[in-house]
């Protein structure tokens, strides 16, 4: 009878081991069908210059990681950032991979868009990017982590040095 009761301790503890170390389901398809959507909401949003709709889609405590600048942190943060960007138009994002478990997951992409600086010849640029997800108690998935980076070259507005004089 000790000895049965010694087993059967031993398998329930090994069953409850082995379900509390199971990985979390990876994303379903409706899941990865919501952040591409929300993927291209984004770029919707950018090209209605829409920044307080753009913030929304951040969770309060968001951080962007942008280019040759320091990290924004916050939701009202981001939305300044935004607004303080120069006129950007024909936001065109490209989804190349979803992925994820449990209520984290990231995207990561292309992007285009036309950059017109004040006083200046607008820029077509591209670049990519990574965002990361988190799903929260609603169902609805907020953006936590947000970076890009361009693949044009940094350009300078310093002229070149001129030639030494012999």
């Amino acid at each position: 009878m000790e000895r049965r009761l010694i087993l059967m301790v031993g398998i329930v503890i090994c069953l409850g081991a082995s379900i509390g170390c199971q990985a979390p389901a990876a994303l379903s398809e409706t899941e990865q069908t919501a952040i591409r959507q929300a993927d291209q909401n984004w770029a919707k949003l950018m090209n209605a210059r829409d920044f307080k709709g753009v913030a929304a889609l951040y969770a309060e405590d968001a951080i962007v990681l942008p280019p040759n600048e320091p990290a924004v942190e916050g939701r009202a943060a981001i939305q300044t950032w935004l607004e303080a960007l120069p006129p950007i138009s024909n936001v065109q994002l490209q989804t190349l991979e979803i992925a994820g478990r449990g209520d984290l997951a990231y995207s990561r992409g292309t992007y285009s868009e036309t950059i017109t600086p004040t006083g200046a010849v607008p820029v077509e640029d591209r670049g990519k990017w990574l965002t990361i997800y988190s799903k929260q108690a609603d169902g609805s998935w907020r953006i936590v982590r947000d970076v890009f980076n361009f693949d044009l070259p940094l350009r300078t507005s310093e002229k070149p040095p001129e030639p030494a004089q012999k």
